[in-house]
């Protein structure tokens, strides 16, 4: 009982930024996770041993954003105006430095190789959100889709097409709202369906629908809300899309429907210019699922787990919370940084397969394991399974990692506290 009784200490401590960490997300299947700091350097860590494997200064200020395009490339937002595609390979990553960013190093460190480069708007402090070109298309999709806040409007948003770079919308869902402070972008239902944030607590869902009279091109708001003053500071989407969360510099958390993409209204288009889409309003759901005050101002880097149970915030005050998805109770407070963290992310929960003994004759065998699928759907796919009396070291840490909950929490010391929870 005593055991207990003790607070939650890290799994590990991973020490090398000089300065604020901004930036955190696990890839290929929990292996590494990339973290990115005020400096503009990038460390991707090895989690199976907890060292670096990569470390490059990837954009001339702060990071404001990382994630994962498949395992083979990588997507990095910075202060410096810039969006830039990474090659990220294994082979990528074996030439790169392993010196970290507080170990003095004479000469630049190498980059990997820049796929694409997007000029885009960072005066928000806004990160970007991307997602599969077309619905039903896979994380690895060779044609993804960029939100990022407008260049000239900060209330506005630009989407962008990759590999072609081109503007396909840019969108304003609203008048007097301040800059948009947090965005997600995704398909819902075979819809592109944008949500934002704003400086003055507004929380907006828009879908895209494409009239067929002209082709014009149309948003069609069904939600906002506003249960709050102070500006969000983070969203995030939960692995149904059926709610999503936002966080603010206030101490309140609100949980909001995302409504199913509406049927087009009757009567003519509204006119839209080349690259700018209008907005339609319909009837629209305006009250949040629920909302708590939990009496902690400045939680930001609001994250969902891949299981949709429990979400995490980096909080000014150096806590990393970790609260209830579904009755947004409280569930776990994490100490250890003495000053505040700015970011945290999930590793996505695998579900492992049970220990295969020993047999007489053969190898392993096939299992079942439950992966997460398109649109959040679980599937079940046979995997081979070693015996584990003949797995190598290496084979079992690999095991041991993609396995782990981690909860990731980059603070501004520097330093990245790695927790392994529920």
């Amino acid at each position: 009982m005593a055991a207990d009784t003790q607070p939650a200490q890290p799994k590990s401590i991973l020490r090398g930024h000089k300065v604020q960490v901004h930036a955190a997300a696990f890839v290929r299947g929990n292996e590494r996770l990339l973290t990115g700091d005020a400096d503009g350097f990038v460390v991707a860590w090895d989690l199976t041993i907890m060292r670096p494997r990569a470390v490059w200064q990837a954009h001339g200020s702060s990071v404001l954003g990382i994630a994962g395009w498949g395992d083979d490339r990588l997507i990095t937002h910075g202060r410096d105006n810039k969006l830039i595609v990474w090659k990220f390979t294994a082979e990528e990553e074996g030439r790169l430095s392993t010196r970290l960013p507080l170990d003095p190093f004479p000469d630049t460190r190498p980059q990997p190789w820049i796929l694409h480069m997007l000029e885009v708007n960072t005066m928000n402090f806004c990160s970007f959100s991307h997602c599969p070109a077309s619905p039903g298309s896979s994380a690895a999709s060779s044609e993804i889709l960029i939100a990022v806040p407008n260049t000239l409007a900060s209330e506005a948003i630009d989407i962008f097409h990759l590999p072609t770079q081109t503007r396909q919308h840019t969108v304003k869902l609203g008048d007097n709202n301040g800059m948009v402070m947090a965005l997600s972008l995704f398909h819902q239902a075979e819809t592109l369906t944008l949500v934002a944030g704003y400086e003055n607590g507004l929380a907006t869902v828009a879908h895209l629908n494409n009239n067929h009279h002209g082709g014009t091109t149309t948003w069609t708001v069904a939600y906002h809300s506003k249960p709050r003053s102070q500006p969000i500071l983070s969203l995030d989407i939960s692995p149904n899309h059926d709610f999503f969360l936002t966080s603010s510099a206030d101490a309140i958390i609100a949980k909001h429907p995302l409504p199913l993409p509406l049927p087009l209204p009757l009567g003519p288009p509204i006119s839209s210019s080349k690259q700018t889409t209008q907005t339609q309003t319909q009837t629209q759901q305006q009250q949040p699922l629920k909302i708590i005050n939990t009496k902690h101002a400045g939680q930001q880097s609001l994250a969902i787990r891949s299981d949709a149970r429990v979400f995490a915030t980096a909080g000014w005050d150096a806590r990393v919370r970790v609260y209830s998805a579904k009755t947004l109770a409280e569930v776990a407070v994490l100490k250890w940084h003495a000053v505040g963290c700015y970011a945290a992310a999930f590793a996505v929960v695998v579900v492992v397969e049970p220990p295969v003994w020993p047999q007489e004759e053969g190898g392993g065998k096939e299992v079942e394991v439950e992966v997460g699928g398109e649109e959040g759907k679980d599937v079940m796919i046979p995997v081979p399974v070693p015996k584990l009396v003949e797995m190598s070291v290496r084979e079992k840490r690999v095991r041991a990692v993609r396995a782990a909950h981690w909860l990731a929490a980059g603070s501004k010391d520097g330093k990245v506290s790695l927790w392994d929870v529920f």
